[in-house]
């Protein structure tokens, strides 16, 4: 269980955690006391099935899931994220959809752990156990009981789902990208709690890698962490974002909330890869688009929204 000053604390859910986002009298509690009270919540049942097109992530997955569910639909629930698609994703995808579960109103997102969790956890989990395999094993007295019941249940076949990308003041509101194709970018954001991870970052740097954005559009880039920020550092990954015209920052939320680096001016618009668009979110009088970090560095080198397939290999 975990409980921070923060609405996007469910990001941890990726692990199977129950992770929820508490305001300051619960978290003043939980550190002195070690206690927390929620509502308990009901149980919804997301199974993605298929396996994602070329150019479709997480964020893509994610934001399908919200449009169909709308910002209500999982309110006073746990999302349990399974199913083959889920199954075949890093632990970086799955944090991307456990992160955005609480724009759908869920209390915590989560997916159940399993190799894929065990391998990423080892070097801070090996001295308590014998091996990944034992790891596993134990991990799955956290698994949902076969007869377990659920308030709602969905079924998503990713096969031929197309980039996604919003377009009002809320994060159900996606569409398809090739319905906001052309639509005017003033600024790229890539990076935040949702997309700032080392697997984003080389995404967005398959596309920039030899191209600069135009002329019209400031790029940001703000790792997720220290560490990320150093392992793009020595994969030559940061040198791709400076050529390309990036300002590359420390991480940070920034421009995400509207705290800094990069608020929006009056009329201005941002494809980002962070996780929400509410009306004055990232600046006052700003229209944010939310995005996969491979559709907003297509967005950056052209300046509007623009499906990424062309600049995929």
């Amino acid at each position: 269980t975990v409980i921070m000053g923060d609405s996007h604390t469910c990001t941890h859910g990726a692990f199977g955690a129950f992770a929820a986002g508490v305001g300051t009298t619960d978290l003043e509690v939980g550190i002195l006391k070690g206690v927390c009270a929620f509502r308990k919540p009901k149980s919804m049942k997301i199974e993605v099935t298929g396996t994602l097109p070329a150019g479709v992530y997480a964020k893509d997955v994610i934001l399908k899931i919200i449009k169909q569910l709308t910002v209500n639909g999982a309110t006073d629930m746990v999302i349990e994220f399974c199913g083959p698609a889920v199954e075949q994703m890093n632990m970086s995808s799955r944090m991307t959809l456990c992160n955005m579960s609480v724009e759908a109103g869920a209390t915590s997102g989560l997916c159940l752990p399993d190799k894929v969790t065990a391998e990423y956890l080892w070097p801070f989990i090996q001295e308590d156990y014998a091996s990944i395999e034992a790891a596993v094993e134990d991990f799955s007295k956290w698994h949902s009981d076969p007869d377990a019941e659920y308030a709602k249940t969905m079924t998503l076949d990713v096969s031929d789902l197309r980039p996604q990308v919003t377009y009002d003041y809320k994060p159900d509101k996606v569409k398809d990208i090739d319905e906001l194709v052309g639509t005017k970018i003033d600024q790229v954001y890539i990076g935040s709690c949702t997309n700032g991870r080392i697997e984003d970052i080389r995404a967005a740097a398959s596309i920039l890698r030899g191209r600069t954005v135009a002329d019209t559009v400031r790029g940001i880039l703000t790792p997720a962490t220290p560490a990320i920020y150093s392992q793009a550092l020595d994969e030559g990954l940061i040198k791709i974002f400076m050529d390309a015209g990036f300002c590359v920052l420390n991480p940070t939320c920034g421009a995400c909330l509207g705290m800094s680096s990069g608020v929006l001016a009056e009329g201005e618009s941002c494809a980002s890869t962070t996780n929400r668009n509410f009306n004055g979110r990232m600046g006052k009088g700003g229209m944010v688009h939310l995005m996969s970090p491979l559709s907003a560095a297509a967005a950056a080198v052209t300046g509007e929204i623009t499906d990424p397939a062309q600049f995929i290999n």
